[in-house]
């Protein structure tokens, strides 16, 4: 047959009267018909190929040929089959920072939303190709294959039953070294996630080592080491968490965040997952996001009573900024999200900026920001103003740009919440100062600045009375004779004093302590405070200063919670100094 046949028309002109005179063929051999009408279907095949790269030409998009492609599961996982059909739509590129969809309607605006969908979801780019009714229909036929390929489920399969039967077996920490023991790899990570909801924890470190795997839980803010397992299991440990929380398993040598869901009847509980590289391979850490963990009503925040109602008068002023300030895990997020639901009413309107968005709030507008599309808080801010908002929080101000933006918005009509990395809230005005805030802008803008620690709290079922140590005496005594007379706080005499701690029990797991409560300081920006305000302005100057206005330190704050019985006198220093 000739080699110069290109459509069914020269196919005809070929084949002519010769189809039949044909005789027939031997067996085993197919005949000319046969052979025809292989040839018939292969020309139409290209020259519907060729139409639709002339369609993708004139509609100005990209064409693709798709037979014989090899499309990964995990591309075709990214749209279930029925919507495909549907769209006439499918994925045939997933690499993680990239996502190609081709279609038969490449400009249908349905097509377009999907993309977009898709991009939000991964935040990746991605495009729309041009294909042919041949090249859908083998890309469809090839989610027949899937059920054949292990499925990758982006979550954790902790299932009540599993966990009722692991509680029974953790009764304490050292506990979930002999569950693991007994455990095949397969089911380490659903007995670590399991252990972690048991002892209440709000991060799971899992560390290579040279000879071993270090498994430590954050437990009331202290670190924990929980198991060890051997060097052997790292490879199939680490795979097997980026698998779930969706990060990239041959990328070793370079930080990864991602995140999963552990599914249980009581509420999903969402998992940040957050690998860096080290000398015997990586550090992973898990922070459990439980949704009942923020739930924290304002007044059950730890303030005493004088500076509740400082802080209620300060947040109920129209405009303005409030600040707090802290270490990471120092309780932050949740003060603002406790403001914030107390200032949630349906006359106001709330929009938040957050990097990322850990919890959902009913009611308020939440917005995360996303520096691989130039979406910072800066140009974030800017945006948010244009939405008419009466209250704005911002998840942290970390540059002179974000700063001057927020800072505006304060003075603008605005009631703004923030936070800001210092040690302590008098550090916050010099730290605005050394970004370049000038101190004519930023005394009319703070109404408050929020210094926070959080310290364990005596565990109740174990609690007694004990006898200080005199160097810890000494401490009390020290501290509460330097509270401000201007505080309104009144310290009872010496003789009433009593002290307690936790002699460890099985509800505290033998730690002597059970939750945490906050400690604060509450510095407000008093006539003299914005008078003295100028780039020259040094921290020690700013405490001084809020001292004789009346502001309790942190560690002034703790102590009284010590001889309130909440907690013991280690536990501020450890905290506090």
């Amino acid at each position: 047959m000739s080699n110069d046949i290109q459509s069914i028309e020269d196919l005809l002109k070929y084949t002519g009267s010769k189809t039949a005179t044909t005789t027939a063929p031997a067996v085993g051999e197919r005949s000319t018909v046969e052979k025809f009408d292989e040839k018939m279907h292969d020309v139409r095949l290209k020259e519907k190929e060729v139409q639709a790269e002339s369609s993708a030409g004139s509609l100005g998009v990209s064409y693709v040929n798709l037979k014989g492609f090899p499309i990964s599961p995990e591309a075709l996982r990214l749209i279930p089959k029925d919507r495909a059909e549907a769209l006439k739509t499918v994925c045939f590129l997933f690499t993680g920072p990239e996502i190609r969809l081709a279609s038969l309607n490449p400009t249908d605006q349905k097509v377009k939303d999907l993309l977009f969908e898709l991009q939000e979801r991964h935040k990746a780019n991605g495009g729309i190709y041009q294909i042919s009714e041949e090249s859908l229909r083998v890309s469809i036929k090839a989610y027949d294959t899937l059920p054949k390929i292990t499925e990758i489920v982006k979550g954790v399969q902790v299932t009540d039953g599993e966990l009722e039967k692991f509680k029974s077996q953790l009764n304490a920490y050292t506990d979930v070294q002999q569950v693991m023991d007994r455990a095949s790899v397969t089911d380490i990570i659903t007995i670590i996630m399991a252990a972690a909801l048991q002892f209440g924890t709000s991060d799971v470190h899992i560390e290579a080592e040279d000879e071993k795997i270090a498994v430590r839980f954050r437990i009331d803010g202290v670190l924990q080491e929980v198991a060890k397992l051997p060097h052997d299991f790292w490879k199939k440990i680490v795979a097997r968490i980026k698998l779930i929380s969706g990060l990239k398993i041959n990328v070793t040598n370079r930080p990864q965040d991602g995140r999963f869901t552990i599914f249980l009847k009581a509420g999903d509980t969402d998992v940040r997952v957050s690998t860096i590289p080290t000398t015997w391979g990586e550090s992973i850490v898990m922070r459990l996001l439980k949704p009942g963990s923020i739930n924290v009503e304002f007044g059950q925040l730890g303030y005493r009573p004088l500076a509740e109602a400082k802080l209620l008068k300060e947040i109920a002023k129209p405009h303005g900024m409030i600040i707090t300030t802290g270490p990471t895990g120092s309780g932050k997020t949740t003060t603002l999200y406790a403001i914030l639901r107390k200032l949630n009413t349906s006359d106001v309107k709330i929009i938040t900026l957050e990097d990322p968005i850990e919890y959902k709030l009913e009611g308020i507008n939440q917005s995360q920001i996303d520096q691989s599309k130039n979406y910072t808080f800066a140009g974030g801010l800017r945006s948010i103003l244009r939405q008419d908002p009466d209250i704005v929080m911002v998840g942290e101000i970390r540059d002179l740009e974000t700063a001057e933006v927020a800072i505006n918005a304060a003075l603008t009509g605005h009631l703004m919440l923030s936070t800001l990395h210092t040690n302590d809230a008098a550090g916050a005005i010099p730290r605005f100062l050394s970004m370049g805030v000038k101190p004519f802008l930023l005394a009319p803008a703070l109404n408050a600045i929020i210094g926070q620690r959080l310290t364990r709290k005596i565990c109740e079922g174990c609690k007694q009375e004990i006898t200080l140590e005199p160097d810890q005496l000494a401490f009390v005594k020290k501290i509460t004779a330097d509270i401000p007379e201007a505080s309104g706080e009144k310290v009872a005499p010496e003789a009433e004093w009593k002290f307690y701690k936790g002699k460890g029990c099985e509800i505290c797991n033998g730690s002597g302590y059970k939750g945490r409560v906050g400690i604060y300081e509450i510095l407000t920006m008093s006539e003299e405070i914005k008078a003295s305000l100028s780039e020259s302005i040094s921290e020690y100057q700013v405490r001084e200063l809020a001292k004789q206005q009346g502001m309790t330190t942190m560690q002034q704050d703790g102590i009284l919670k010590v001889l309130d019985g909440l907690t013991t006198v280690e536990e501020i220093q450890r905290v506090a100094g």
